[in-house]
């Protein structure tokens, strides 16, 4: 049952002007203190299956000052997903895809791997970019002369000369607690192209590292090319976290990860190569675009797949540059690798969010403010205090609601885990997504709140 007190009243106890006023400025820890405390936490955790369902509470001094709807998306470089329909060759289509995906994780290749806050049931997160559409188009079996992609990439960009900026709105909510999934969604009308699906991930920790990989919910990302009438799966490998020892975190994959789209007939296999000569990590990636049955699709490994099927291999750093070539032939074979990305002189674009007097109480940013500005004022006994009410709220909310056999309903999104794999927007997740591409961003305040 919604609270009678308006919204704007509506004011943590500890998060008010004299609560920041009168707080403690501590000196923060260094990484060495940082990590001796995170792993004397999460060595508690030795055995549990799912470490990510346990949703265990940090101190405010290891989390980074950012919630994790906020943190947690794909858009790092959104020029490469508006980019993916351009091309009228459907192998162009796949490696422009390719070519967002090698981008979506951008900030684990420039930044450290960080502890965001964990996300409140209810708690949702909106925002746009704006960025130049002049990502170039890259050569396939049908590109017409001269051979090189950076030649063809100047035909793009002649064509686009000074374009306006093209919007890309994003829009996502913790749909459950228990498990803890969250949905999103990704649009792009101008470009015909949006893409969803559940964000929810499984961890375990084996003592030297902390193994995540996709939760149960969580089937990947799913791209529509709605001009085309074309749906591309991305499948997410296993990555470890791995550096606890040695105080120095470190992301790195070993494992498999699948691209594929029915209408097409083309998937892409890449096996992720962790370990190199001594146990030195090396970052590659290797993989094949090639044609397949989607009714009877049982290749998994790149051994597997027969060389008459193969279209284009696939290789590089993930890290760094990754190649490809044409045609079935291996790549030492070939004269011309062609570059596919290089993610050297890239970094995160900017978000553009709405401004925190038109954000819900509920709203990322502003649900998490108080904890936030805490923790950059170096006040994290009065960050840990906040952030411990606001999860305290939450479990009270859930008590009340299983007392009164209530179930939680997300707002913006149909089910908290359905539609399976492809989640669909309500009314008010239309009405939001729209009030984005618009610059609209007035929604009504909700009529109840599951952590506040």
């Amino acid at each position: 049952m919604a609270s009678t007190i308006p919204v704007e009243e509506r004011v943590a106890p500890s998060d008010t002007p004299a609560a920041h006023a009168n707080a403690v400025v501590e000196k923060g820890p260094d990484d060495s203190s940082k990590f001796k405390l995170f792993l004397g936490i999460i060595r508690k955790f030795i055995g549990v299956s799912d470490l990510a369902a346990v949703r265990f509470s940090l101190p405010a001094q290891l989390l980074e000052p950012t919630p994790n709807l906020e943190y947690w998306n794909y858009l790092d470089r959104p020029e490469t997903f508006i980019s993916i329909g351009d091309s009228e060759d459907p192998i162009g289509r796949i490696l422009s895809t390719l070519r967002f995906w090698f981008t979506k994780d951008l900030k684990y290749v420039k930044g450290k791997p960080c502890k965001p806050y964990n996300s409140t049931l209810g708690e949702f997160f909106r925002c746009n970019w704006e960025i130049e559409d002049t990502d170039p188009l890259l050569k396939h079996p049908n590109s017409a002369p001269p051979s090189s992609a950076a030649s063809i990439a100047s035909t793009k960009s002649t064509a686009a000369g000074s374009s306006n900026k093209v919007k890309v709105s994003f829009l996502t909510e913790q749909t459950s607690h228990h498990p803890p999934v969250s949905a999103f969604y990704i649009d792009c009308p101008e470009k015909g192209i949006f893409a969803r699906g559940y964000d929810h991930l499984s961890a375990k920790f084996t003592g030297t590292s902390i193994r995540v990989t996709a939760g149960a919910h969580n089937l990947g990302i799913f791209i529509t090319l709605a001009k085309r009438d074309e749906v591309y799966q991305l499948t997410h490998p296993a990555a470890h976290l791995g550096g606890l020892l040695r105080g120095s975190l470190n992301v790195t994959v070993a494992d498999s990860c699948y691209i594929a789209c029915p209408a097409t007939r083309l998937k892409v296999i890449l096996e992720y190569l962790e370990e190199g000569w001594l146990g030195r990590s090396q970052n590659r990636v290797i993989g094949v675009i090639f044609t397949y049955d989607p009714t009877n699709d049982t290749k998994t490994k790149v051994r597997d797949v027969p060389d008459s099927a193969i279209v284009a291999r696939i290789e590089g750093n993930w890290m760094d540059k990754i190649y490809y070539t044409l045609g079935n032939a291996p790549i030492t074979k070939h004269s011309e690798k062609i570059l596919l990305i290089d993610l050297n002189p890239l970094f995160p674009v900017p978000k553009i969010c709405p401004p925190m007097d038109a954000q819900l109480p509920n709203e990322s940013r502003k649900f998490w403010a108080g904890v936030t500005s805490a923790i950059v004022e170096r006040k994290y006994g009065l960050a840990t205090q906040l952030k411990q009410e606001l999860e305290e709220k939450q479990r009270e909310k859930a008590k009340e609601r299983k007392e009164g056999g209530v179930e939680w309903q997300p707002r913006f999104f149909t089910g908290a885990v359905t539609p399976v794999g492809e989640p669909d927007l309500t009314p008010d997740g239309q009405l939001a997504l729209q009030g984005l591409h618009t610059g609209d961003f007035r929604l009504e305040p909700n009529k109840v709140y599951a952590a506040f």
